[in-house]
């Protein structure tokens, strides 16, 4: 049941947000949560999408089909769940209930497993709709998550709030990926659903000790009493929030980053074996050097960005960062060299994650710093923007590759083609993120204006 909350002056509410926050060690407890999320989710881009190709000998495509899926049901869903959970008084019920949702549906997607092992379709039906509903989960959990750190961490706590929350999905997805790959030897089908069971417990039981009182004292700020009973619809509100110049620029800002980020997913391994004959082994090693320098970027993104603040600048900055990367491996067959090559690639993991830290952060900003409560609802939308990224882009990068290796008649001309579309895409992304931030800071000012000129009336 919905409590009613007393209307408060802007100024108040404005007051409230800047005042409220959370200590490290509570931002560093939701990282966790954002960890289990990714431990649930990564059984289906791991173990299970090998488990279908390489022991069931089926197409790539379905994997890549139910990841799509996964990332479709995001687009629809976390718009309506940010909303929802706006609208009423606690998000920590949604986070737990949307945890539990989505292990169900990664138990659902291990156990459709055996059934595509007899009876393809029927199997592949099973596992579609398991894909639903974790995506479903995930949606329920993660944007009411980030809904409630953006919030309740102070200004200069946002850019810390980001690397912890991206470094811990990390950590969770390696200690995932790892501990399932040890105990799934020798490999059956009970097996694996019974570490998706395990993952999706323990995700649970994690979350739960990291929400534990977090969530104490009242919201910094809350939608209208319309909103709240349920007068003002869904359509008119996410409608309000589209109007906003920023939130459309920025929306257009996460599709564009996400897209070229994601496409790189599947094609810079292969490229490396292609154009500078690095063994399976030397370019699973190139591919951890990428990930390293993300985590480095990341962290010194967040050290340095807590101090400067302008995160929606230091986002653009990664963005034209990895847009040179990416200039510089299109010219890197011409070097010969796979140690000028690692660099490069070292350097793009480096831009990357200045990018991810300054889009997250800055993604919390123009969310926290609004004091119409609508913080879910805009992280709905930004995140939507993310997961029809991720669907298009992962599948985009491989398809894109192929297109131009039969147009040029050149594999290696084909990636290249594909590099440089993403050095194009994070280009823009640059620009309009500095779009945004330019078009936020002068809908401000005439907020302020407009407050101004209301207290010199009254």
């Amino acid at each position: 049941m919905t409590t009613a909350v007393a209307p408060v002056s802007m100024s108040t509410q404005a007051r409230r947000s800047v005042e409220a926050g959370m200590s490290w060690w509570q931002l560093t407890r939701l990282g966790f949560v954002q960890a289990a999320i990714g431990a649930v989710v990564v059984l289906l881009t791991t173990t299970i999408n090998r488990v279908i190709v390489v022991e069931l000998g089926l197409p790539a495509l379905i994997p890549g089909l139910l990841v799509a899926l996964h990332f479709g049901v995001q687009l629809i869903l976390r718009p309506r769940m940010g909303h929802d959970s706006d609208r009423h008084g606690r998000r920590t019920p949604w986070i737990l209930g949307g945890l539990l949702v989505c292990a169900l549906g990664g138990i659902g997607v291990a156990a459709s497993i055996p059934v595509m092992a007899t009876n393809v379709v029927l199997g592949v039906a099973l596992a579609s709709l398991a894909s639903v509903i974790l995506g479903a989960g995930v949606s329920a959990a993660g944007t009411p998550l980030l809904a409630l750190m953006s919030e309740r961490a102070k200004p200069s706590q946002r850019a810390g709030a980001a690397a912890i929350t991206w470094i811990l999905m990390i950590v969770g997805i390696i200690i995932t990926a790892a501990t399932s790959g040890a105990l799934l030897d020798p490999f059956s089908y009970t097996r694996l659903i019974a570490i998706a069971g395990g993952i999706g417990a323990v995700g649970l039981l994690v979350a739960w000790l990291a929400t534990l009182g977090v969530e104490r004292g009242p919201r910094p700020v809350m939608p209208s009493q319309d909103e709240i009973d349920g007068k003002t619809s869904f359509r008119t509100t996410l409608q309000t929030v589209w109007n906003e110049p920023a939130a459309r620029l920025f929306s257009g800002f996460i599709f564009l980053a996400m897209f070229a980020y994601s496409a790189q997913d599947l094609i810079l391994e292969p490229f490396a074996g292609i154009a500078f004959g690095m063994t399976p082994g030397e370019s699973t090693k190139l591919s951890g050097a990428h990930h390293g320098g993300v985590l480095a970027g990341m962290i010194v993104a967040a050290l340095l960005a807590t101090r400067t603040g302008q995160l929606r600048h230091w986002a653009a900055a990664g963005c034209g960062a990895s847009a040179l990367a990416y200039l510089a491996m299109v010219a890197s067959p011409g070097f010969s060299s796979v140690t000028v090559f690692t660099a490069i690639v070292v350097v793009l993991g480096l831009s990357n994650g200045v990018f991810a830290i300054g889009a997250i952060g800055s993604m919390m900003a123009l969310t926290g710093d609004k004091t119409d409560g609508r913080a879910g609802l805009r992280l709905g939308v930004f995140g939507a923007a993310q997961a029809l990224a991720y669907a298009v882009g992962t599948m985009s990068g491989a398809a894109g590759v192929d297109a131009a290796r039969a147009i040029l008649d050149s594999p290696v001309r084909g990636y290249l083609a594909v590099f440089a579309v993403q050095a194009l895409l994070f280009g823009a992304s640059a620009w309009l993120a500095l779009r945004s931030a330019s078009s936020e800071r002068a809908t401000d000012v005439f907020q302020q204006r407009g407050e101004m000129l209301s207290a010199v009336i009254q």
